[in-house]
């Protein structure tokens, strides 16, 4: 039964998959800044690099819940899936890096879903996010389009395709609706162009002799100007050519005009629009390279903040979408959908070491729980292996009283062995160890 929703049958300004495109554009630097535009440059690539590469890199997994733990479900077909290959053309890495990617640029990631007879998945095939079109029908239902081209081999014609909302794996990004995400770099996209000028600036100024372009000044009248810009162009432009003696002849004169580029801040402006741009997708700055304000001693808890502050909502993005249309409402009660980030989050050797002796000494962690963090072989049960231990001097709360309880009867036990000490009757036969005798006494008391 397909519920109505009168508030949403009619979508009059649409911001879903290329609706919302007119964000991009000519920025206010005047470099128009695109999706693949953008890529070019370093800072971006960098920051899109290693996000995606980070999803791609961790551990995708389903477990299968029960009362006491969960464990791995590896005869789930989405196991193999999600965790090996998603279809015969892509290994899990690939695939999730590939989609990490689209998220990053366009704000949405988009993956057709196979199914068999049966409704179960069999394979997931990435789909370009600027041919996607997210929209709903006359009913308030959602439907996605999906724009081909006659370059796809097992299509003829040009045209759209109309797919189901349980046939396609949708991971929105940020967005105004909760149906679909904006482009980070529509919305960045003035720092971005600033950037993009900022680099060509540097390229143009490097490609015309590394020095200040100037006037070449005649004091006659030249017939042909141009032949005589482009040989001084020729002789002493380019990089290669910085550093020549120039030899001015018939009373020409250079007069350089264009004022330095570290009178420009033409670096320091650079070097601010990485930071941006590194704000933009929250990467720390040491991670593109920026090592100013970074020392072996905040590097580790920068890291620790990536994968917190900026690595988790993505993962948690993944797994809830996941969730949402690869499991039946069946399996939602027993499978879940989890990247593994215990490995990011591990401190180093030391701080592990530190951390595990804690836990063993209180009791919250086995040996073999420890040894499957550290990717160790598990030690035999009949070894202790998963024995739990606690150290033998800690009482439970309601107890700490019990061994003041029996002082008084205890001091005297103690007095009368020292007196039999003394006078030499405890052992004189040979029959009695008052050693024993005191221990036993002791243990009663306890």
């Amino acid at each position: 039964m397909k519920l109505r929703n009168p508030f949403r049958r009619k979508v009059s300004n649409q911001t879903a998959g290329a609706g919302y495109r007119f964000f991009l554009g000519n920025s206010t630097s005047g470099k128009r800044v695109n999706e693949r535009s953008s890529m070019q440059m370093t800072a971006v690539y960098s920051c899109v690099r290693i996000l995606s590469e980070a999803v791609a890199s961790l551990p995708l997994l389903v477990y299968e819940q029960s009362d006491s733990h969960s464990q791995r479900a590896r005869d789930h077909p989405l196991y193999f899936l999600l965790h090996d290959e998603p279809n015969p053309e892509m290994t899990s890495f690939i695939f999730r890096e590939t989609l990490m990617t689209h998220l990053l640029l366009w704000g949405n990631a988009y993956a057709q879903i196979i199914r068999n007879g049966k409704g179960e998945v069999v394979a997931l095939y990435p789909l370009m996010p600027d041919r996607m079109k997210v929209d709903r029908d006359e009913d308030g239902q959602l439907f996605y389009e999906y724009q081909v081209s006659k370059a796809n081999p097992s299509i003829n014609t040009a045209g759209t395709v109309r797919l189901h909302p349980q046939d396609v794996l949708h991971i929105p990004g940020l967005g105004f609706d909760g149906l679909v995400g904006y482009s980070p770099i529509a919305m960045a996209k003035n720092a971005i162009g600033m950037a993009i000028a900022c680099e060509e600036y540097g390229a143009k100024f490097f490609a015309h002799g590394a020095a200040p372009s100037g006037v070449l000044e005649h004091p006659g009248v030249l017939k042909d100007p141009s032949k005589l810009r482009d040989s001084w162009q020729a002789t002493f432009g380019g990089s290669a050519n910085s550093g020549k003696v120039a030899v001015l002849e018939e009373g020409v004169k250079y007069t350089p005009i264009s004022i330095a580029p570290e009178q420009a801040q033409f670096l320091e402006t650079r070097k601010f629009q990485i930071n941006e741009i590194a704000r933009i997708f929250r990467i720390p700055p040491h991670m593109v390279g920026d090592l100013e304000k970074s020392s072996f001693s905040n590097i580790e808890q920068q890291s620790l903040e990536f994968v917190k502050y900026t690595l988790d909502p993505w993962v948690s993005r993944w797994e809830q979408a996941m969730t949402k249309i690869l499991l039946t409402p069946e399996e939602k009660k027993k499978y879940t959908i989890k990247f593994n980030v215990d490995g990011l989050l591990r401190g180093d050797y030391q701080s592990r070491m530190n951390g595990y002796a804690i836990a063993r000494q209180n009791g919250w962690m086995s040996a073999n729980d420890i040894r499957r963090l550290e990717e160790l072989d598990p030690i035999p049960e009949e070894a202790g292996g998963n024995l739990y231990l606690v150290n033998g001097n800690m009482l439970p709360l309601q107890q700490a009283g019990s061994f003041y309880s029996g002082k008084e009867e205890d001091d005297e036990v103690l007095e009368m062995d020292q007196k039999q000490d003394e006078s030499g009757n405890g052992d004189s036969n040979g029959d009695q160890d008052p050693v024993p005798e005191r221990n036993n006494r002791r243990r009663n008391l306890v």
